[in-house]
């Protein structure tokens, strides 16, 4: 069932960014925004609804947490049967402006655990795919994660949110990746951030993110070789698969000495330890 169910995510998402590709070129976007401060552009919207209509089309019961449609589904109807997990365009400040790393995110999960993940980046020309407990691979080849085992030789990626209240702890953190780490990289997209994870290009990374973000391409790096998990304790009752608060990724030659580093910087500070 799992590989008939990533073969129709993964054509959903190559059509969702046939689609996303044509609005950008037609160069007619209409932007908006969500709170105030989140950029919103008619084609997440237009993406949004390609995607929700096939799988409502073919899985009629089945529920569908987006981060445009539905992002307020309760936590209990997340946790209870088939649940797919769409970004509609994952990196959408990227999308406005016209650079490259911009992902569509699909996930397919079953009372709480994510069986299947695509994310496809249309303007790299790259798709990545993976499989509970099938591996993941990159337009169709494995992928493996880092082999790297020293943090001063591994490059790290993270993101900033638009609360601008959160950013210092992430600036804190920042510097001490920055003194302990080859380099840091901010890409714009989260869902591929993992993926670089997935395929080597990223040795570690960290952020906290929504469902949406991270679910498809947590999988993919899992199924890649790399470790993840949350710098603090997942609440009781909710799947570690669906909760987004300080997640982290990395090969594993580093994964817990990157978690260390990480803990240190909140430690006393206001932070989650």
């Amino acid at each position: 069932m799992s590989q008939a169910i990533l073969d129709f995510a993964l054509d959903l998402a190559r059509r969702a960014g046939a689609l996303i590709s044509a609005e950008r070129e037609r160069g007619a976007l209409a932007l908006s925004y969500k709170e105030g401060i989140e950029l919103l552009t008619s084609a997440d919207l237009k993406s949004d609804q390609l995607i929700g209509e096939g799988i409502r089309a073919a899985f009629p019961g089945h529920q569908i947490l987006s981060e445009e449609s539905s992002p307020a589904m309760p936590q209990e109807e997340r946790n209870r049967g088939p649940l797919w997990i769409i970004d509609p365009i994952d990196g959408t400040v990227n999308f406005a402006y016209g650079l490259a790393a911009v992902a569509i995110s699909i996930a397919y999960a079953v009372d709480g655990v994510v069986q299947a993940g695509v994310v496809h980046s249309p303007f790299l020309g790259e798709t990545y795919c993976g499989r509970r407990g099938g591996g993941a691979t990159l337009n169709g080849a494995p992928i493996r994660a880092s082999e790297c085992v020293r943090l001063d030789r591994a490059l790290i990626g993270t993101g900033f949110p638009y609360d601008r209240s959160q950013r210092p702890l992430l600036l804190r953190r920042l510097g001490r990746v920055l003194e302990h780490c080859r380099d840091f990289r901010r890409i714009g997209s989260a869902a591929l951030d993992l993926c670089w994870v997935a395929a080597g290009r990223l040795d570690g990374f960290y952020e906290t993110l929504k469902p949406w973000d991270f679910a498809a391409a947590c999988l993919i790096a899992r199924e890649a070789g790399a470790q993840t998990g949350h710098l603090g304790e997942v609440p009781a009752g909710m799947p570690p698969d669906l909760y987004g608060e300080e997640v982290v990724a990395a090969g594993p030659g580093i994964h817990a000495d990157l978690v260390a580093l990480l803990r240190s910087t909140s430690a006393g500070e206001g932070g989650q330890a």
